[in-house]
C-alpha cells in the first residue's frame, strides 16, 4: 500500500469537505473565490472546485512537489497553482478573493508580528467586497507543554493509521513551538510501516488575541473566533480519527478559528 507522507497527512488529519462547507458558511454569502495560502496539496481548493458552483482556487505553497496534487484541477481550469512565499506570491489585482484560508496552524509560519500585520493587509486587500480572512490557531492550557497526542483513523483494507502528534519544544516566553507528526500503519495488530519525522514545524504560535489585533490593524473591519469546525473544546490537537493514547497532561486544549472579515457589521 504504497502512502507516502502528505497521503497520510490528508487521509488521517484533512477534512476538506467539511472546511469548504464551514468557510462557505462563515461567509454568509456566496463564496465562488477561494485563496488557499500555504496550502501544502491544496487539499481545500480541490475540494472548494468540486463542491463549489462555478468555484475557482488560487493555491499558493513553497514546494512544488505538492502543488503536483492540485494538477487535474489545475488543467481543468479551475486551480491556479503558484509556487512562491505565501505571504507576497498571490497579487491582490489579480487574484482577487472571497475567502482566503490558512489551514494546519500554518499561520505560525511567520514568526514576526510586523510580517504577520504586512500579511494581513496584503490579504485584506486580496478580499472582495464581503471577503473574510480565515485561519486556524490552538491554545489553551496544554498550549505550551511538551507531550504527544496519538489518534487512529481506519482506512480501507483494514488498515488502521495511528498517528502521533508530538509538541516536542514549547516556549511561552516566545511563543515558538516545535511540533512533529509521526505515522504508523497497522493491520491486524501488526505495524507494517512507519514514518517517524514525517513533518516537523517551527512555528511561532500565535494567540486569539494576538490574530484578531493584528487583523484590525490590518485593516479588518471585525473579528471572530469559530470552534465549530472542529468540535467540541477540549479535544485535543487533531480532527480526524479516535483518540488511543493522550498525554499532555490530558490536554485542556481548543483549536479555533480565526476570521477577519474585509466589510460590513459584526453579526
Amino acid at each position: 500500500m504504497p502512502f507516502d507522507r502528505h497521503d497520510l497527512y490528508e487521509r488521517s488529519v484533512q477534512s476538506p469537505d467539511k472546511v469548504v462547507a464551514f468557510l462557505r458558511a462563515i461567509h454568509g454569502s456566496s463564496p465562488a473565490a477561494l485563496g488557499e495560502d500555504f496550502c501544502g496539496t491544496a487539499s481545500v481548493s480541490r475540494a472548494w472546485v468540486r463542491l463549489v458552483p462555478d468555484g475557482t482556487a488560487v493555491a499558493v505553497d513553497l514546494d512544488a512537489s505538492v502543488l503536483e496534487r492540485a494538477r487535474d484541477a489545475a488543467s481543468a481550469g479551475r486551480v491556479e497553482r503558484i509556487q512562491g512565499d505565501a505571504r507576497e506570491a498571490a497579487d491582490p489585482a489579480r487574484h482577487a478573493a472571497d475567502v482566503i484560508f490558512v489551514g494546519n496552524f500554518s499561520i505560525g509560519e511567520i514568526h514576526e508580528r510586523a510580517d504577520l500585520v504586512r500579511y494581513l493587509a496584503r490579504s485584506r486587500e486580496r478580499l472582495r467586497k464581503g471577503g473574510v480572512f480565515v485561519c486556524d490557531t490552538y491554545g489553551g492550557a496544554s498550549a505550551f507543554r511538551v507531550g504527544a497526542i496519538e489518534r487512529s483513523h481506519w482506512i480501507e483494507g483494514g488498515v488502521r493509521i495511528r498517528y502521533v502528534w508530538e509538541q516536542r519544544e514549547a516556549d511561552p516566553f516566545t511563543g515558538r513551538v516545535v511540533c512533529a507528526m509521526h505515522f504508523r500503519l497497522e493491520r491486524g495488530g501488526e505495524i507494517f510501516h512507519a514514518i517517524e519525522d514525517a513533518f516537523v514545524y517551527r512555528w511561532r504560535l500565535w494567540s486569539v488575541p494576538e490574530l484578531r489585533d493584528a487583523m484590525v490593524e490590518a485593516g479588518f473591519a471585525w473579528t471572530e473566533v469559530r470552534s465549530e469546525l472542529y468540535g467540541d473544546p477540549g479535544i485535543g490537537l487533531g480532527i480526524a480519527g479516535e483518540t488511543t493514547r493522550s498525554s499532555l497532561d490530558e490536554v485542556e486544549g481548543f483549536i479555533v478559528c480565526v476570521a477577519g472579515h474585509a466589510t460590513g457589521a459584526s453579526r
